[in-house]
């Protein structure tokens, strides 16, 4: 039971500890069966009561959601709306045309011009966060290339999942109900929980359990993993 390299093994919110275990995998490609994936590395070491939590890239990589940046061709609004978005170094987001593009196609023109006009408005006061909290939940999702990503996700745009919560109901059942099942975005600035098979006033309970990203988001090839209540707690 090794956690990722700089990562705790355990965490403690809410008065609980969790184990936080990662499950490596091959690198998952589009034309993986998720179902199968889970089968393969995640039933030999869940639990009964445990909760796994599987990331939203994975999903949608399985589901026919990502393209290599060959594959997309940028509008000229997606050229111009790219360079207004503050590149952070956790990851591109939307501040290159092409994963622009892509948040163009998914949430609509009309959503993602209502956001850049929100965040024009209000960034010069300092906030910061308002172009995703009005584009919504499919723009937060989308993952551009980063140079530390495993190949061939250092050169695609990975989309959000389909159906998250689905996902989440039929990894349950695959597992024989004897675990819940998160789909979660985390990354190394936060997270958000995007399909559950809990409550969801626990969702951010979870975002606090998972806010270091105990799975990293690099070369560490750790798609999954399950959290686990430590004896003292059950």
């Amino acid at each position: 039971m090794q956690p990722n390299e700089g990562k705790p093994l355990e965490s403690n919110v809410d008065g609980k500890t969790y184990q936080r275990i990662p499950i490596k995998t091959h690198v998952v490609m589009p034309d993986d069966d998720l179902h199968q994936v889970v089968r393969k590395y995640a039933e030999p070491v869940i639990q009964d009561g445990d909760v796994l939590f599987v990331t939203e890239k994975i999903v949608a990589i399985t589901q026919g959601r990502s393209m290599l940046l060959e594959e997309i061709k940028p509008s000229g609004l997606a050229n111009f709306l790219a360079k207004y978005v503050t590149k952070t170094p956790y990851g591109i987001g939307l501040a290159m045309p092409e994963t622009m593009e892509m948040a163009l196609k998914e949430c609509g023109t009309p959503r993602i011009l209502a956001a850049a006009g929100v965040a024009a408005v209000t960034k010069p006061f300092g906030r910061k966060g308002d172009f995703y909290r009005v584009a919504g939940e499919k723009a937060r999702s989308i993952d551009g290339p980063t140079s530390n990503t495993i190949p061939p996700y250092n050169k695609s745009v990975v989309l959000g999942p389909d159906k998250p919560e689905r996902v989440a109901r039929d990894l349950k059942i695959l597992l024989g109900n004897k675990v819940d099942v998160l789909v979660v975005d985390i990354n190394d600035i936060g997270g958000n929980i995007l399909g559950s098979t809990l409550d969801a006033e626990l969702n951010d309970h979870w975002v606090r359990v998972l806010h270091d990203n105990p799975l990293g988001q690099g070369h560490q090839s750790t798609p999954m993993g399950v959290l686990r209540k430590t004896e003292a707690n059950r």
